[in-house]
C-alpha cells in the first residue's frame, strides 16, 4: 500500500519497547549493564514528531515488550531469552509495573499494546486495534532494529499496512548489527530519517 494518499489522521508513529525496563539505568536492561548510547538517544529524537503528529491527529501507538507473570509471580520467559539475557527476574517487564511503561518523554502513547514475542502482532491486538481506529499507514521506530522492529515491519507490510522504517528513529546495540538491519528491510518499507518525515508532516498541514 502507497503512503501518499494516506491522511495524517490515518497514520501511527508505532514505538517499539521504549519502556524504562529498556532504557532507564534503573531498568532491568541498566541494571545489568546492557545498554547502547544509540538507543538511549532515541526517545529526545522521536519526541518532536511524536508531538508534530498527535497535534495533527494522528496517533501515537506504543508498544510494550512483556513477561507475564506466571505461578508464584515468577515470569514466563522463552528458554531463548532466557539464554541470552539471564539477568531477568521477577518484577521485569510486568505489566503495570513501572518498568513495563513507555519512558516519561514519549507519554502519553494514545494506544499501548502488550507483546510477548518479537513482532508486534504475533499473539497480540495490534492488528484489531489499528483497524478499528481506521489507522492504515505506520512509521515504525524503537528497538531492537534486528528484532522486535524488523519483525514487526515485516508483519505490517504482510498485513498491507503502508510502512516507513525511521531508519535513525530506530537502534540496536551495535552500529552494524542496526544498518545490516535497515538494509534487509528496505525491499518491503519505505526507509527514512525522523527530519524527512517532520518536514513532509509540516508540509502537509502548510505549518
Amino acid at each position: 500500500m502507497s503512503d501518499a494518499t494516506i491522511p495524517l489522521a490515518r497514520t501511527a508513529l508505532l514505538i517499539c519497547d521504549l519502556q524504562n525496563d529498556f532504557l532507564h539505568p534503573d531498568g532491568a536492561y541498566g541494571r545489568a549493564g546492557q545498554a547502547a548510547p544509540e538507543i538511549a538517544a532515541l526517545p529526545a529524537r522521536l519526541k518532536p514528531l511524536a508531538d508534530a503528529l498527535r497535534a495533527r491527529g494522528g496517533f501515537v501507538v506504543s508498544t510494550h515488550f512483556t513477561l507475564v507473570p506466571g505461578r508464584g509471580g515468577e515470569p514466563l520467559i522463552s528458554p531463548h531469552l532466557r539464554e541470552l539475557r539471564p539477568f531477568l527476574t521477577r518484577g521485569d517487564f510486568l505489566p503495570g509495573a513501572w518498568g513495563h511503561a513507555l519512558v516519561d518523554d514519549l507519554q502519553p502513547a494514545d494506544l499501548t499494546v502488550e507483546k510477548v514475542a518479537y513482532s508486534a502482532f504475533y499473539m497480540t491486538r495490534l492488528e484489531w486495534v489499528l483497524r478499528k481506529c481506521g489507522i492504515e499507514r505506520l512509521i515504525v521506530s524503537g528497538i531492537v532494529t534486528n528484532g522486535g522492529v524488523a519483525s514487526t515491519v515485516r508483519d505490517a507490510h504482510v498485513r498491507d499496512f503502508a510502512v516507513t522504517l525511521l531508519s535513525d528513529g530506530c537502534a540496536a546495540f551495535s552500529a552494524e548489527v542496526h544498518e545490516t538491519a535497515v538494509e534487509a528491510l528496505r525491499p518491503v518499507c519505505r526507509v527514512a530519517t525522523v527530519a524527512e518525515i517532520l518536514a513532509e508532516i509540516m508540509a502537509e498541514t502548510g505549518a
